[in-house]
């Protein structure tokens, strides 16, 4: 796998890159747009920013609503008493509202709804997110080692009490400054890829405190893979208190300073 070099060539598909993350995490219906994060139980509860009354239990989330309102759910209008069903872990359910989108999930297993509104203040004010000027000198080269099985690995949340399990199908192991350093890595969206949470020295003093991501592409047959931390980036809690993001896991807290990748948002140092 090549490294590549400091031509404009790779800034601008780092700028090309960063532009991207910050429009999905500012779209209409985006982590920016969230107006609040509840808690479901057996008693019916109104949320604001939704209509209707809400609720889960054993055979999971049910809306009442009331005359004259509806959703609409996978493309179907529902009036009345609507049940969501059982949802999976990490999973979730939009049902349209209008103008607004109200999320419906499962984190930490709990069932839980966040309305979704367009003209959030925090999405309307968003001017993007600051970051580290792209270096090549932080795109790392490290290999791969898969455990004999996937562990199973617990970890914390932005939510305090709530907790998160991921499978680990390995570790990635990597030279940075003359250091030997290795991250526990999490299944990635696509299938053979990684991702990558973890802390760094820089943490809490010009990055986010809790945690920032990396993806990591999957290896290369004998292993090889591309560590580029220029895209280390914030997770939704970064910007909002409405997120459940997980942790990093405690071998993940790297002790070198990684100058590299998104910054504090502007919202968190205000």
């Amino acid at each position: 796998m090549s490294v590549p070099t400091a031509t404009p060539a790779f800034t601008e598909e780092w700028e090309e890159w960063h532009r991207g993350k910050d429009a999905r995490l500012a779209a209409e219906h985006g982590f920016l747009a969230i107006t609040g994060l509840h808690w479901l139980s057996a008693e019916p509860q109104r949320v604001p920013g939704a209509p209707g009354t809400w609720s889960t239990g054993p055979d999971g989330v049910t809306v009442e609503l009331d005359e004259g309102e509806e959703l609409v759910v996978g493309g179907a209008t529902v009036r009345g008493r609507h049940a969501f069903g059982a949802i999976p872990e990490r999973g979730g359910v939009d049902a349209v509202w209008g103008g607004a989108v109200i999320e419906v999930a499962r984190r930490g297993g709990h069932d839980v709804v966040r309305p979704r509104h367009p003209d959030h203040p925090l999405r309307v004010a968003f001017e993007g997110t600051p970051a580290y000027a792209p270096d090549p000198r932080w795109v790392v080269t490290g290999r791969y080692v898969p455990f004999a099985e996937p562990r199973p690995t617990t970890v914390g949340a932005s939510v305090e009490g709530l907790r998160h399990v991921y499978d680990a199908p390995g570790r990635i192991a990597f030279r940075l400054d003359g250091r030997e350093l290795s991250l526990t890595a999490f299944n990635g969206h696509a299938p053979g890829t990684f991702t990558v949470l973890f802390t760094d020295a820089t943490s809490g003093v010009t990055t986010y405190a809790a945690n920032r991501d990396l993806r990591v592409d999957a290896p290369g047959p004998d292993g090889t893979v591309v560590l580029d931390f220029n895209r280390a980036t914030n997770l939704p809690c970064a910007y909002t208190d409405f997120a459940t993001c997980p942790l990093p896991p405690a071998e993940n807290r790297l002790p070198v300073a990684i100058e590299a990748g998104e910054r504090i948002p502007h919202e968190r140092r205000a």
